[in-house]
């Protein structure tokens, strides 16, 4: 008996399955005017999070599958060569401001031996008008003024250089700080990891790739029209999106892209029309504010149906209202 038993329940679950093929079918074929149906895919935009940097990664703090939000820590990579160089940048820039002091007091020093140079010439030099003083005592005096008004320039030079070598090593330590920045790796966006493709431990170059996240907060459905549909598509149009995995539900859709040219249709694409082989790509895209409640329902190559008006105005029939799923815990 089991033979038959198992043949029955075969041929059951076959003709159910046919049967629900054929209600979509015929669903399909039912589109009230102003409306036009594709099957299509749900697509979802990917974001590669990489290493500006290479180094070797400390941790990974993300699965395949978690879900994380923006401005969430990744990974991060090993920082032990990069705090050192800091301390080293650090004291230079200690170094810096110390030599900056020195320069300053310096130029102190010079300018009162300049001061004292000066009165010690005008001295030189009424001796020398009194016949008290020579004139070899005069000019030498009148040469350690001058002397010391270019120990002073020199002094001004030096402080400039101390400060150029102060602003050099903070600009050294702001580097080192960036570079210690982008070695913790952070989602720009709020989604799902898809992949998870370094581990603990692995050396990755720069620009290489550590994980790929689904940015939720941008899915679309891509549909093909033929031209006679397409043509009606205006950008901001509305329209609706019936999934395979919840056909009790409906979600809401805006056009958010019409391709300017015609394509040959992709094989994995059944249009109403099978003799129509020049279709147009249409974007539908899903509202982010729905996604925050119902990012749970979406996996990127769910399959389903999409509606979209090609008519201004054109009323959905009441088989196509919004019902979303119900999230209450």
């Amino acid at each position: 008996m089991r033979g038959p038993a198992v043949f029955a329940i075969a041929a059951a679950l076959t003709l159910g399955a046919g049967g629900y093929l054929y209600w979509m079918h015929m669903m399909a074929a039912q589109v009230p005017e102003g409306l036009a149906s594709a099957n299509g895919r749900i697509e979802v935009t990917r974001v590669d999070i990489a290493s500006k940097l290479a180094g070797r990664v400390a941790q990974v703090r993300v699965m395949e599958g978690d879900a994380v939000w923006k401005g969430d820590l990744i990974a991060e990579l090993d920082t032990a060569e990069l705090r050192a160089q800091l301390a080293g940048a650090e004291a230079a820039v200690q170094r810096a401001i110390a030599a900056v002091v020195r320069a300053q007091a310096d130029i102190a020093i010079r300018k009162a031996e300049y001061d004292l140079a000066e009165i010690e010439m005008q001295r030189a030099a009424h001796l020398e008008q009194t016949s008290a003083g020579t004139k070899a005592d005069s000019d030498r005096r009148r040469a350690q003024s001058l002397v010391a008004a270019a120990q002073i320039d020199g002094s001004h030079a030096s402080v400039v250089e101390a400060r150029a070598a102060k602003e050099a090593a903070d600009a050294q330590v702001a580097q080192i700080k960036a570079m210690l920045d982008d070695s913790e790796l952070h989602t720009p966006v709020s989604g799902r990891v898809e992949y998870k493709l370094v581990q603990a431990g692995e050396v990755v170059g720069a620009g290489g790739r550590v994980v790929t996240v689904l940015d939720l907060s941008d899915v679309f459905m891509t549909i093909f029209l033929p031209t006679e549909a397409s043509g009606r598509v205006a950008l901001g149009s509305q329209a609706r999106l019936v999934l395979d995995s919840v056909p009790n539900a409906v979600f809401p859709a805006t056009v958010s892209f019409v391709a300017a040219e015609a394509q040959f249709t992709p094989k994995t694409v059944e249009t109403q029309n099978e003799r129509q082989k020049l279709t147009y790509r249409v974007k539908l895209a899903v509202d982010s504010k729905l996604l925050e409640t119902y990012r749970d329902y979406v996996k990127a190559g769910l399959t389903g149906n999409a509606y979209v008006q090609v008519t201004p105005n054109a009323t959905w029939p009441a088989s196509l209202s919004v019902r979303l799923p119900n999230v209450s815990r």
